[in-house]
């Protein structure tokens, strides 16, 4: 900021929370025509985490936004339309998300640290996410769309596993099974943002991105 310009000429930490939050779906339904759609799901999004899952109904999405009740289902089908769509939007942005960081990810040390600091900092730039991610996955494990969710967990995992046997890992060598190491890489970050998520502690996951890199490298090494 320069000297001449007013104090409040920067957005909020609020407003830029709230922009990047937004533009998930903006970039997952781009366009003028997908706005309704939008609107519903950044509003499903607010019920769900203020209501939880289970209480949020069709009627109190719909009272939040201006969509009818048939145009809610005509483009989602039902609640669990909406569960999905949201479930698998975030899912879709956090991949996205990390494959700029694993992209650049020459060893295996660099790898392990591309995972952790990646998710990191998804889950601090987009926290509203993060907490329904966190919430919600039980419920479309259990679901409808239980199958979806374990065909693209399996693809994932099959793309780490690729990346892992052809990244130069400087002569460390993995012992541990395959299906151990993820739980170790994200398991210690992935609670500490639940803990963050949920007030139990008061600072932000970015303050420790290294040492937990540190600690998921660490975890496995034989």
């Amino acid at each position: 900021m320069t000297t001449n310009e007013a104090p409040d000429s920067q957005p909020t930490e609020q407003t830029k929370k709230l922009m990047c939050e937004l533009s998930i779906l903006e970039r997952r339904f781009p366009g003028r025509k997908s706005g309704l759609k939008r609107e519903v799901l950044e509003q499903a999004l607010a019920c769900f985490n203020e209501a939880g899952i289970e209480a949020t109904t069709i009627d109190s999405i719909r009272s939040r936004c201006e969509a009818s009740v048939g145009a809610i289902y005509h483009h989602f089908g039902n609640k669990d339309g909406i569960l999905g769509a949201l479930f698998f939007t975030a899912l879709d942005d956090q991949h996205e998300f990390f494959e700029h960081y694993l992209a650049k990810a020459g060893t295996l040390e660099t790898l392990v640290s591309a995972i952790v600091m990646g998710y990191i900092d998804w889950v601090v730039q987009n926290p509203e996410w993060a907490k329904f991610l966190f919430q919600a996955r039980s419920s479309v494990a259990k679901g409808p769309l239980c199958h979806e969710l374990s065909e693209r967990n399996t693809r994932q995992l099959q793309g780490l596993k690729e990346k892992l046997r052809t990244i130069d890992n400087h002569g460390t060598e993995i012992t541990l099974p395959f299906e151990l190491i993820p739980s170790l890489v994200i398991g210690a970050s992935e609670h500490y943002c639940r803990a963050w998520l949920s007030g139990r502690v008061p600072t932000c996951p970015s303050a420790y991105r290294e040492q937990l890199a540190a600690a998921a490298w660490r975890s496995i090494q034989g």
